[in-house]
């Protein structure tokens, strides 16, 4: 009785699968179908070269050169066909227009015009394979075709994508080798000589057209990078000025719940609804202390602390100026004294503007004499900074860089939100001489009234115990 085997035979080991043998031939047809969609699809619209160029001269260019081509290979071609190879006059002036006529077409379609004049060509040399006068001159591609080809293939490298070139290039050999077979015992065949050169010029043109594209391609990341940078740089100026207005709203709200807690205890004889009404003004204070807060938290970067220095206003740009001034950047500032009543928020606004004006001088006018003047009328602050024209580039004076760190370092952008968020105006540009100059116009509150004193004799004391 067979006994089985406690292990069953264990199975040959299978051979990796061998990639299927159409896999080749797929790619191969889908390759060919991409360069016949190539050959009869142009890549680009009918414009002509350099049809963007700023100058009329430049746009005007591609068709001179066109009918330069054409009005000298037309000629030449004739000469050629009828003194070397023996032609007749007119069937030489058909080959003549049918292979140079097309190129008046390179400026705008060079693909069309290579349909046309590569069927030409072979057909030229068809009609000199019988030619005995031919026998002995350069054949299939005459010297004036062969020339003329080359400017058509250098016209197709420059504006066609990669597989219609590499399709221009197949057809050309396979129709040089063809009629080559045909007539291999003529010594004058330059069928290989076209190939070569053929490719050398579609690898350059090929080159100076990627080149292109790539610069061109970098010039629109470059407009869109700093587009994006501008953004960005808006965005966090917008953010750095809601983080400054928290400083001073919150000023202003702790105040008020100050007020509102303390008034009962100030006030004597206030009613029970007076007393809830300023308990329910300090609470809601307090609650928009805390949103004020949490919205704080989501404005700041991460990885940055809060300023805890209080906010610059007007009465800082003293040193300011004279920061600058160490630098060694001529600054004269004109300030009123007494300026009083500007609110905290125009203040800092102020103050920053000057700051980013200065700080733009220094770097853009460096050595410049500069002049800050802080004016009001009651109804505007007035922030005016002017700077003469830079030093030139053999001035004894060295670079400087502004030692005040804590402006923006975005410029106009920043003094742009700063004014459009208190409701001024500013002007800003060059001048005739040169310089530069910076125009806020901030506005003001209206003053108000003084309090209206009651006459004494009505006036009822506050404590009658008092003498």
């Amino acid at each position: 009785m067979p006994t089985s085997s406690p292990h069953p035979p264990s199975s040959p080991p299978t051979a990796p699968p061998h990639p299927p043998a159409d896999g080749l031939l797929s790619a191969a047809l889908r390759n060919l179908r991409e360069i016949g969609h190539a050959l009869s699809h142009p890549s680009h619209p009918p414009t002509p070269f350099l049809a963007t160029a700023p100058k009329r001269w430049q746009r005007m260019l591609p068709y001179v050169v066109v009918v330069g081509l054409a009005a000298v290979f037309i000629p030449v071609t004739i000469t050629v066909l009828t003194g070397q190879y023996g032609l007749s006059g007119g069937i030489a002036g058909g080959l003549a227009v049918a292979q140079a006529a097309p190129f008046l077409m390179l400026a705008h379609r060079p693909l069309q015009a290579w349909w046309i004049v590569f069927p030409a060509q072979i057909l030229g040399a068809i009609v000199l394979f019988g030619q005995e006068g031919g026998q002995s001159n350069a054949w299939p591609w005459t010297p004036p075709g062969l020339v003329g080809y080359l400017f058509l293939l250098l016209a197709l490298a420059l504006r066609e994508r990669r597989q219609a070139l590499i399709g221009v290039w197949l057809a050309t050999g396979i129709a040089g080798l063809v009629l080559f077979l045909v007539s291999s015992h003529r010594g004058t065949d330059n069928s290989l000589l076209l190939v070569i050169l053929g490719a050398v010029v579609l690898v350059i043109g090929a080159t100076v057209r990627e080149r292109g594209d790539a610069q061109r391609r970098l010039a629109e990341q470059e407009t869109i990078s700093e587009a994006e940078r501008a953004r960005r740089t808006l965005l966090e100026e917008r953010t750095r000025i809601a983080r400054e207005l928290h400083d001073v709203v919150a000023h202003h709200m702790s105040v008020i719940t100050v007020q509102a807690d303390s008034a009962p205890y100030r006030l004597e004889g206030l009613s029970d609804e007076a007393r809830e009404e300023f308990g329910a003004i300090a609470a809601s204070a307090r609650e928009s202390l805390g949103e004020m807060r949490r919205l704080l938290v989501v404005l700041r970067s991460e990885g940055t602390e809060g300023e805890r220095a209080p906010q610059p206003g007007l009465d800082r740009l003293q040193q300011l100026v004279e920061a600058t001034v160490r630098s060694g950047q001529p600054v004269e500032l004109s300030l009123p004294a007494g300026l009083t009543g500007v609110p905290q928020t125009v203040d800092l606004s102020a103050y920053r503007i000057v700051q980013e004006a200065l700080a733009n001088v220094v770097r853009h006018a460096s050595g410049a004499p500069a002049r800050v003047s802080v004016s009001s009328d009651g109804a505007h602050l007035t922030v005016l900074v002017v700077n003469g024209p830079p030093e030139r580039a053999g001035s004894s004076l060295a670079p400087h860089t502004p030692l005040e760190t804590t402006g923006t370092g975005h410029g106009l952008v920043g003094m742009r939100e700063r004014v459009r968020l208190t409701g001024g105006t500013l002007d800003t540009g060059p001048l005739p001489d040169g310089g530069f100059r910076v125009a806020a116009r901030l506005p003001l509150p209206p003053p108000s009234p003084p309090p209206a004193t009651p006459a004494a004799s009505s006036a009822p004391p506050l404590h009658p115990e008092d003498p």
